[in-house]
């Protein structure tokens, strides 16, 4: 699946950087607020802060919005067409945006990376 440009560069940086367990969710036509999340898991909390500024350093345009980057355990980075949700692996689990958002279509990057 070929995603927008900024899409790509968000898996790149994310990429680069080590986050696991990379997700695309295509929500088009099902979401209000947004076209696509992308969810990716950090090893540790700082490992998420550390994707995060990667992330906002490398993508073009600047966030609508950055929620929870003091505490690391899930950042959100709002981009507008595209969220980015960064967590822990316990957050993840807790919080399973895959399973809540089922109706959108998922796409998994690089499966083996963990």
């Amino acid at each position: 699946m070929k995603f927008p440009r900024e899409i790509e560069t968000s898996l790149q940086a994310l990429r680069e950087k080590k986050a696991l367990d990379l997700v695309v969710l295509d929500l088009k036509g099902i979401c209000s607020f947004t076209d696509y999340f992308l969810i990716a898991t950090a090893s540790s909390t700082r490992h998420s802060q550390t994707l995060s500024d990667f992330l906002q350093q490398r993508v073009e345009a600047r966030p609508l919005g950055v929620e929870g980057e003091e505490r690391g355990e899930w950042i959100l980075l709002d981009y507008g067409d595209f969220v980015v949700h960064i967590f822990t692996e316990e957050k993840r689990r807790y919080y399973d945006l895959e399973s809540l958002w089922m109706d959108g279509k998922l796409y998994r990057i690089d499966e083996n990376n963990r």
